[in-house]
């Protein structure tokens, strides 16, 4: 029997262990993104629309494995191993890039490094779920976003301090330390410690009834599920080329300071993310998940046309901490409505990585976009573009999408879903009611 004293220690190593993994893979998570963008521009002289090109390939080499690593997760008891496979295999793709030079293997890499990446936000929820329980989750989703941004920020800076002096090929090695430093931290998680059926959003009361977790059924039949979905993918849509497009802008202006300010803009974001990813995790179960996620929103069309009054290095850097606010609080908020959605059903991380597919669809989409329209009428045309996006994200947000907190599924209809699974596993016809 373990000791009090014992079970306090190994709560608290799971929950440093858990602080250092998000630390760690803040940069490893969302990939290079601008920086590979500052690389390809400047050091191989690649045009707007082909550096598009390779991130949205990449994107979709992400997004067509998002739902079978949510599977995954949601199945496999060596959740650790599968992150540090993954660590291993980006940090594979950032040590190999600078000695390649073509577009087929800089976007095969790329490609690889995002299929390796997309088990990492479900691995992660999957595990602070499994530790924790649902009770906790949502303090324990606030402090992994927090550290998250933390070190995304400290990143950042290590990275513009890096490329100042080395050039902007030294990303790409402390990218790939960061991916080895959360091998070791996720090796540090107590794997005994993990719940793997709670780990998954099985609710103990209706043991028996989704024995299998199916995503397509908990999205297909979830309208408010469907919908926010639809919303995640316009916000990405709209957030994923702004910080790119940045970037270009200012290595036009001065290539020297390109790299450098580009991660004055993400520290500034950063910064701000901590407290507000603190702010949800502390007040999202007493205030309400909707009113959070619509000041989230709301920043980005306006960040979009601010973008537009200025070419000003510093003014860009200033509009960028309103990234903070908005990616700030989706990213903490995103696994709490999914948990809500989803509870009970025992398909928290398959449903989670099929929101992650739509939302890394219009992630992938939005650097060709903005590629595309910057070819035809220029930076102010793409950034304007992306603001109207954000604006129907939040509308329909508003509109489509209710309060999540507290929400219950109807149990009856959780079994007819699981029934009808059934039914069509073992090849017999589902009964369906006539509407």
């Amino acid at each position: 029997m373990t000791s009090p004293s014992a079970a306090r220690h190994s709560d608290l190593r799971n929950n440093r262990s858990l602080d250092g993994l998000n630390f760690f893979l803040a940069d490893v998570r969302d990939g290079l993104g601008p920086y590979l963008a500052i690389y390809l521009l400047a050091v191989h002289k690649w045009d707007p629309a082909s550096i598009g090109l390779v991130m949205t390939l990449a994107g979709i080499a992400a997004l067509v494995t998002q739902t079978p690593a949510g599977a995954l997760i949601d199945r496999t008891r060596s959740k650790r191993m599968v992150v540090v496979v993954a660590a291993l295999l980006v940090t594979a793709g950032c040590v190999v890039l600078p000695f390649i030079h073509s577009f087929t293997w800089v976007a095969i890499t790329q490609s690889l490094s995002a299929i390796a990446g997309s088990v990492f936000a479900p691995a992660i929820a999957a595990i602070s779920l499994g530790i924790t329980g649902p009770k906790a989750f949502t303090r324990r989703t606030g402090r992994n976003e927090t550290w998250n941004h933390a070190g995304n920020a400290c990143a950042a800076l290590l990275a513009g301090g890096c490329s100042w002096l080395f050039g902007p090929i030294a990303v790409f090695y402390l990218m790939a330390f960061m991916a080895l430093a959360s091998v070791v931290a996720v090796s540090f998680v107590d794997g005994n410690a993990i719940d793997h059926e709670v780990a998954r959003g099985f609710d103990p009361s209706h043991k028996g009834a989704n024995d299998q977790p199916s995503g397509w059924a908990a999205l297909l039949n979830n309208r408010p599920l469907m919908v926010f979905a639809i919303c995640c993918g316009l916000f990405h849509l709209a957030n994923a080329a702004m910080l790119t497009l940045v970037s270009q802008k200012l290595s036009q202006i001065d290539l020297q300071l390109a790299t450098p300010l580009t991660s004055a803009c993400i520290v500034a974001a950063q910064l701000v993310m901590v407290p507000v990813a603190w702010l949800v995790g502390a007040k999202a179960d007493s205030w309400g998940r909707k009113p959070l996620l619509m000041a989230g929103f709301v920043i980005l069309p306006l960040r979009g046309v601010l973008y537009v009054l200025s070419d000003n290095p510093y003014w860009l850097v200033g509009v960028q901490l309103l990234d903070g606010i908005g990616a700030g609080a989706f990213g903490a908020l995103l696994p709490l409505v999914v948990k809500d959605l989803t509870q009970g059903t025992g398909r928290f991380n398959v449903s989670l990585g099929a929101i992650s597919t739509v939302f890394g669809l219009g992630a992938a989409l939005s650097n060709g976009l903005a590629g595309l329209v910057i070819r035809e009428a220029g930076y102010s045309a793409a950034f304007l573009t992306l603001a109207a996006i954000a604006a129907v994200a939040f509308v329909l947000l508003w509109l489509g999408v209710p309060e999540t907190l507290g929400i219950k599924a109807d149990p009856t209809e959780r079994q007819r879903h699981a029934d009808a699974e059934d039914n069509d596993e073992q090849g017999q016809p589902e009964q369906r009611p006539i509407t």
